[in-house]
């Protein structure tokens, strides 16, 4: 069974010849390894104490977040749309043509 993207299927626990399933395991390990990283610098850490890397039945890597207390989630979805808003403006503001205003010489 997977999600309405195709992405999430049922996590490996009988691997199957041919399946790519290191590959998609390290994929998760790094990212895993990433998000806990920014998690350790925001000292969100012990809030994530389920955070690992998986692997589904096709070799798709997966991030388990884990079970984590609703204040954490919540946080990491501002953070989220605070960092999402921040790339939003900053992209406009590149995108804005800079005018210059020369004043003529007297």
């Amino acid at each position: 069974m997977t999600d309405r993207r195709g992405v999430v299927a049922k996590r490996a626990e009988d691997l199957a010849p041919g399946v790519p399933y290191v590959r998609g395991w390290a994929r998760a390990r790094r990212s895993a390894g990433t998000l806990a990283d920014q998690l350790v610098l925001l000292g969100m850490d012990s809030d994530f104490p389920g955070l690992v890397a998986d692997v589904n039945v096709f070799g798709d890597g997966l991030v388990q977040l884990g079970t984590v207390r609703p204040e954490a989630a919540e946080l990491l979805a501002k953070l989220i749309t605070t960092g999402l808003d921040a790339e939003m403006h900053s992209k406009t503001a590149e995108a804005l043509p800079t005018s210059r205003h020369e004043t003529p010489a007297a």
